[in-house]
């Protein structure tokens, strides 16, 4: 019986550490910055690791009001572009600590 609360305290521990490594390893996909592209590179997108669209830049020549269809068009593509790779960043840098977990939202 005795062993088994040394074994659940260094559980604990082992959780906490866990959890420590998890919350330093959201800290830094937040400083990540991540770079989505479309026509060519006239739009480019900037997010965070967060999923934050941080900037959105669009060449001189492609502001032109009869095209701003297809310029809302690039800038979605960029975005969504941005935020795929902010989801593969994301799923590279948690797996490690959720391997065989299912935890809501990562």
């Amino acid at each position: 019986m005795r062993g088994g609360m040394g074994n659940m305290q260094n559980m604990m521990k082992q959780m906490q550490k866990m959890q420590k490594k998890m919350a330093e390893a959201q800290e830094e996909l937040g400083e990540k910055r991540l770079e989505g592209t479309a026509g060519g590179g006239m739009v480019t997108v900037i997010v965070s690791g967060h999923k934050e669209v941080l900037e959105v830049n669009i060449k001189e020549e492609v502001v032109d009001p009869e095209d701003i269809d297809m310029l809302q068009d690039l800038v979605l593509a960029a975005t969504n572009e941005a935020l795929k790779k902010a989801d593969e960043l994301t799923s590279s840098t948690m797996g490690k600590f959720t391997q065989g977990m299912n935890i809501p939202g990562l």
